[in-house]
């Protein structure tokens, strides 16, 4: 059995509660992690650790639990970069420009998305991240829908249906046929491609009896629910994502008392996406309320070539402590473990005996420096699957 043994950790964060200092984080100090196969087989004490076949230096660095990206749209043609300009001038974002992508996403080859999802999926490596969602949502017709997750099963087992994204222009007077479409022919060829179906529940998109309606059908083909929720305004979003019991409600920008209220009573994840409020010059949602009332959060990119064309989580961390009312290790964990959770994975976001051997190294001593030095390529060296890479 191959074993590789990483040891001179200076900071070792677990996200195993009551294991060391840093609350949830689960600090370790003078520590080192042995790794055989795919798995963390051993971690504690540097002192203890066992032989292995190879070491890993790690000088002093911290290490950390590979970043676990839930909310990804990597699957696309083009770009709207102009649209990004014309947003920083003033104009404000309303969702259309998604319209503009489906155009190119139609019209290219199979080569050319699986491209761009392999490029993004390796940028996002090089930035530490071991685990990723992505998502479809720029077809938006059978053919286009079902292409798009079996190229996004290439590089990732978490893959979700967005056909409900917007309503395509040739149904644009035909939303309830659309919906027709989504929850019949679409599903059936995109469901063995997906394991979690998403609806854009939002004004200019899909209403909440739309979005149960394709979320229940989702669920009875067998797949988990996952929902965009209260980005551009108010809405039923997040409190239809508690009734499904869906694993995450996504951007959770304008909530009110009674959506704080369910999300804390409920098993479902408010997942944060600040890059999208970067982008499009919008509120950041209150991650610090949200804390506070005891809701799971996780952070996400929501990488896609409209309102957040960044694959970078330590951005994203940065982006929570400064706007959003996160402390580092809140924002950390958020991004990690926090993932996971958003998407019902115990076996990542965690270094333990048994947790796959996702991990980063730092090119600093603690991970406080994530968000203490943004835009800085503080990756040093990631482990994917007990593979350095």
């Amino acid at each position: 059995m191959s074993s590789l043994l990483i040891d001179n950790i200076g900071e070792l964060v677990t996200n195993v509660a009551g294991t060391g200092e840093g609350g949830k984080l689960g600090i370790r100090r003078d520590a080192a992690i042995l790794v055989e196969e795919d798995r963390v087989a051993w971690l504690g004490p540097a002192r203890y650790a066992p032989a292995a076949a190879r070491r890993i230096d790690a000088d002093g660095a911290a290490v950390l639990p590979g970043f676990v990206d839930s909310h990804a749209h990597l699957v696309f043609a083009g770009d709207r970069a102009a649209e990004f300009a014309a947003r920083m001038a003033g104009q404000p974002y309303t969702g259309g420009g998604i319209r503009t992508t489906v155009a190119a996403t139609r019209a290219a080859s199979d080569d050319t998305l699986r491209g761009t999802v392999r490029r993004l999926r390796a940028e996002a490596l090089r930035q530490g991240t071991t685990t990723i969602e992505v998502k479809s949502g720029y077809g938006l017709n059978v053919a286009d829908e079902a292409r798009s997750l079996r190229i996004a099963t290439e590089v990732t087992g978490e893959t979700t249906f967005l056909g409900a994204h917007v309503v395509p222009t040739e149904y644009a007077d035909r939303p309830d046929d659309y919906v027709g479409l989504v929850c019949g022919p679409m599903l059936h060829a995109a469901a063995p491609y997906a394991k979690w179906i998403d609806v854009f529940c939002e004004r200019g998109a899909f209403d909440a009896d739309h979005a149960r309606a394709i979320l229940t059908c989702g669920q009875a083909a067998g797949l988990g629910v996952r929902l965009h929720a209260n980005q551009l305004g108010p809405g039923p979003g997040v409190q239809l994502a508690v009734e499904l019991g869906a694993a995450s409600a996504d951007h959770c920008t304008h909530l009110d008392d009674a959506d704080v209220d369910a999300l804390a009573g409920s098993a479902t994840v408010a997942t944060l996406l600040p890059g999208a409020e970067f982008s499009t010059r919008s509120p950041y949602p209150d991650a610090r309320r949200l804390l506070d009332a005891r809701v799971t959060v996780a952070l996400a990119t929501d990488c896609n070539p409209g309102s957040s064309y960044t694959s970078s989580m330590p951005f994203c961390v940065a982006l929570a402590v400064r706007e959003m009312g996160m402390t580092p290790a809140e924002a950390v964990w958020a991004a990690t473990a926090g993932g996971a959770r958003a998407l019902r994975r115990d076996d990542v976001g965690v270094l333990a005996p048994g947790a796959r051997a996702d991990l980063m190294i730092l090119d600093a001593p603690s991970h406080l420096h994530l968000a203490y030095r943004p835009g800085v390529p503080l990756i040093r060296q990631v482990l994917h699957n007990g593979v350095p890479r």
